[in-house]
């Protein structure tokens, strides 16, 4: 290096006092052309600097960083983040992690209370909320009510660890999506701790955490196993990104909103290509773009497929950071720090990027995206026909326009909403199904009310999602449209599951301030809950007159929703066609009661004197929505709202935890158990030693996901999960999801490879089965993994290409490491899961190049010995194979150890990483 790390400390006065800060400018004075790097890489350069060790962060990173080239790299660099953001999902099993760390330091005689994330977590309850009710004023609280007695064991835990742990907080249910809370609350921009100043960084538990580079804060989502390595203070490694640069230029039109904006860029990124990479958004469009459209943007960085879609800190980051009800001294603090650490949004000019795609605002047109996948853009001009042409190539169903059915009188009229038949004395309910040239409508008749269900019906209709929730202008902007809407007579027809789910509880408080939320209740948009719904398929059940008529007619329904995600059977498994939209949008369609409507030239309903109203005569104007948004939004709202974001309701104040610091595993709890990874784990390591006789439990093919090796879902009564349950006395009914089960690993390790689309070649059924090769049996994956156990069989497993690609989930690796599995064996790996089989101890090993199981004549049932791990590991070392096949001859063949660094060999050595963080604690 040209200077030592150290050498770039400086000394910064501020407002809130004088800083230590690692200097950028100090880089390009030792002749670094740091003002020609991307501004995230700035940011990540600091962290390194700031960070450095010589051992887990080396001169070497920094370079590496410092000397950033637009070219594509393959080298690793690290990232310690400043703080950890975390979703009930998958923060139950990191705090079950943590716990049980404590309560082996207690059996080693240590202190367990100094076991804490060295960096600050929040924890927000925002996963587990679901729309059983919907459509009255009484939704929310009956909501709550039902999620707490789902989850309440869940709950209860959380709240334990809210009170044992030091640098760990919890946001109770019912306060918000934890995306807008970080937006809105959490993020500081810059931060102040221990006498230094650096950027506010984060990673994490959900794949939407980027929605915060819209506030200038460098995030982005990561798996459980790197999350819990971030909090006990491990740097987490990822391949050097290149750096798209998204060019805005323009400002959007009248008649479009931020959600069309973000959905036209989905399928412009998607199209050019930014998987893996990092995107920075520059031009002269982002001086008309507020921070909440911003967000809207970086939200979807998943969508485009990106780690994260970054934008610089401006004015306009201070603006908003202001009517957010940020402290006038931290604010100062963000500019002070930006302006003298070249953090700063000027000199855009300068900055290389590894490629440019280029955006007009002003040619952005009303937009949706489906029916499967965010980036499949259509223009709202073209839905109906867009509609009709899916209907046919994708369902096989003639489209006949609505103008063409015989029972076409049933649409355009009014209706309330009919209440869901419940008991067992229900409500009188017909059906007749018409079918005409192959297309099917039901006609439902519901005590007095009869209505018709078609192909390209919408049967839920849900403004929900921190993508769209975040911004005023089109929640606002909904409200309006109801409002005109209600003054016109007209209302939501009575087949469609309505739903309002703001991100937090400000955005209730400026539609009531308004007058709108009595106007988005006047078409039964009722507030359902403050949480991750439809989008992430917490839809609730469809009423059952609606789901028997779909479900028996095989209908093609329809969902419209202000979400991100529309991925096949995520929003409801019974709704086979899913769009985006902006929440005005979704109003609207609700008004319609369908899909296959023109909404810019045929009108969406017609009032009591069957006149026709249009979409343009309830679209408001930007005037109208900026004049409520300048009259109703103020800090005093985010200071009410935030100033309680800890206190929850009454039922999280009466949840009664234990007040001890070392958690009391109860044996009778099929939710929460201790980890059995650190139990009697030695205070001192064993040198690992080579794999002597393992056989495979799985032979797999390419492309094998997370999905494919993670449990996720529900599950049968015959499953090994199924089974552990009933015979732990639950019945099927109260089984809930692998999800919300990932505390118990009991649960967990009999869902791994457990995916019933899973195709393990040793198996003649397709799913979760293997075959124990010495005797011949084909059984469950899990079966097989006991008996080879008692056996005191080691495993491992051989895949092909692109092995653990897809969502980064934690018990994926946990899970491998629980079956007995030693190592796997692939072509290539996915970087995370690779780290994470890393991080859990088992060896990832991948064939020389050109090699494969099907090119060295592997079947699978062999008997393999892996030779050279005994006598020493070094970053990428060949070791050697041998597979004696069951004639006796031996197949001998090296393989690369994809232990890539020093730390990782310690990782491995120690049996993962929060072996190797406990042994560390054990010593000091």
């Amino acid at each position: 290096m040209k200077i030592l790390p150290d050498q770039t400390k400086k000394m910064l006065k501020t407002s809130k006092g004088t800083f230590n800060y690692w200097s950028l400018s100090a880089l390009m004075d030792a002749g670094y052309s740091v003002d020609t790097l991307p501004f995230s890489i700035r940011i990540l350069l600091e962290n390194a600097l700031r960070n450095f060790d010589d051992f887990g962060i080396t001169k070497e990173h920094i370079e590496t960083l410092a000397n950033w080239t637009p070219e594509p790299s393959d080298r690793d660099i690290p990232f310690k983040p400043a703080r950890v953001l975390m979703q009930d999902f998958t923060g139950v099993p990191a705090v079950v992690d943590i716990a049980s760390l404590r309560a082996e330091a207690t059996r080693k005689g240590k202190d367990p209370q100094k076991i804490n994330p060295l960096i600050p977590v929040d924890l927000v309850i925002d996963h587990s909320v679901q729309v059983d009710y919907f459509g009255t004023n009484y939704s929310f609280q009956k909501n709550v009510e039902v999620e707490y007695e789902r989850n309440g064991e869940r709950y209860q835990f959380l709240k334990w660890a809210q009170k044992a742990f030091d640098n760990f907080s919890v946001v109770p249910p019912g306060m918000g999506i934890c995306h807008q809370v970080n937006l809105e609350y959490l993020a500081q921009g810059v931060i102040a701790r221990d006498g230094n100043v650096f950027p506010d960084t984060l990673v994490g538990t959900d794949s939407h955490t980027p929605m915060v580079n819209g506030i200038g804060v460098v995030a982005w989502g990561v798996g459980g196993i790197e999350a819990e390595a971030a909090i006990l203070g491990q740097p987490i490694y990822f391949i050097m990104p290149e750096v798209v640069g998204l060019k805005l230029t323009g400002k959007l039109p009248l008649g479009t909103t931020a959600t069309d904006m973000v959905l036209t860029i989905t399928e412009l990124l998607r199209r050019h290509g930014v998987v893996g990479k990092f995107v920075e958004v520059f031009g002269s469009g982002l001086d008309n773009l507020t921070v909440p459209d911003r967000a809207t943007i970086s939200n979807m960085s998943p969508e485009f497929g990106c780690t994260v879609t970054y934008f610089p800190i401006d004015d306009r980051t201070l603006d908003y950071m202001k009517k957010t009800n940020r402290a006038a001294d931290q604010i100062q603090l963000v500019e002070d720090y930006c302006k003298a650490n070249m953090l700063w949004r000027q000199g855009e000019d300068k900055i290389k990027y590894s490629s440019i795609v280029e955006l007009d605002l002003s040619s952005v047109e009303p937009t949706v995206s489906g029916p499967k996948r965010p980036q499949d853009k259509i223009l709202v001009r073209e839905f109906k026909a867009k509609f009709g042409e899916l209907l046919e190539k994708v369902h096989g169903r003639e489209y006949i326009p609505i103008d063409k059915r015989q029972e076409s009188r049933w649409y355009g009229e009014g209706g309330s909403q009919p209440s869901e038949p419940k008991g067992d004395s229900p409500a009188e309910v017909e059906y007749e199904t018409k079918v005409k040239n192959g297309l099917k409508t039901v006609v439902v008749k519901l005590n007095n009310e009869k209505f018709a269900l078609h192909d390209g019906s919408i049967v839920i209709a849900a403004i929900t999602s921190c993508t769209n929730t975040s911004n005023p202008s089109v929640m606002i902007g909904a409200g309006l449209v109801a409002r005109k809407a209600r003054e016109r007579g007209l209302d939501t027809k009575p087949w469609v599951k309505t739903s309002l789910a703001p991100g937090s509880k400000v955005v209730t408080d400026y539609l009531e301030k308004a007058g709108l939320l009595d106007d988005l209740e006047s078409l039964k948009f009722h507030v359902v809950g403050y949480g991750c719904t439809s989008c992430i398929g917490n839809s609730g059940p469809l009423p059952r007159h609606i789901a028997k008529a779909v479900e028996e007619n095989d209908l093609v329904v329809s969902s419209v929703l202000s979400g991100n995600r529309n991925f096949e059977a995520r929003v409801h498994p019974q709704v086979k066609m899913n769009y985006l939209m902006s929440p005005m949008l979704v109003v609207a369609y609700a008004i319609a009661g369908r899909v296959d409507v023109d909404l810019i030239n045929e009108p969406l309903g017609f009032d009591p004197n069957l006149e026709p109203v249009y979409l343009k005569d309830l679209w408001p104007s930007n005037d109208e929505i900026f004049e409520v948004m300048s009259r109703v939004l103020s800090p005093a709202d985010f200071e009410k709202s935030y100033g309680e974001i800890f206190e929850g309701n009454n039922i999280w104040k009466q949840l009664e935890v234990p007040k001890d610091k070392v958690y009391q595993w109860s044996e009778e709890s099929t939710y929460i158990k201790e980890a059995p990874f650190f139990n009697g784990i030695s205070e001192s390591i064993e040198e690992p030693k080579d794999i002597i006789g393992a056989r495979v439990l799985l032979k797999l093919g390419d492309s094998i996901t997370t999905d494919h090796i993670s449990p996720a879902g529900s599950f049968s009564e015959s499953s090994p999960a199924g089974q552990y349950l009933m015979a732990k006395g639950v019945e099927k009914k109260d089984f809930n999801s692998y999800g919300s089960r990932r505390g118990n690993d009991e649960v967990m390790v009999r869902g791994t490879f457990a995916n019933v689309r899973i195709k393990n070649q040793l198996a003649e059924k397709e799913g979760g089965f293997t075959k124990h090769i010495p005797s011949g049996e084909e059984m469950t994956v899990f079966d097989a993994s006991h008996k080879y156990r008692s056996e005191n069989t080691p495993l491992i497993v051989l895949a092909g290409k692109e092995y653990g690609s897809g969502s980064s989930r934690d018990w994926a690796a946990k899970g491998t490491n629980l079956l007995g599995i030693k190592a796997v064996l692939a072509e290539s790996y996915e970087r995370i899961h690779r780290s994470n089989l890393v991080g859990m101890g088992v060896l990832p090993l991948q064939y020389k190049q050109g090699e494969s199981a099907e090119y060295l004549g592997l079947t699978g049932r062999e008997q393999f010995s892996i030779q050279g791990i005994g006598n020493g590991l070094s970053p990428l070392k060949s070791l050697q194979v041998q597979a004696e096949k069951e004639d006796g001859t031996i197949k001998e063949f090296e393989v690369i150890c994809r232990l890539d660094s020093e730390i990782e060999i310690e990782y491995y050595k120690n049996g993962g990483i929060l072996h190797y963080v406990l042994r560390d604690f054990l010593k000091k």
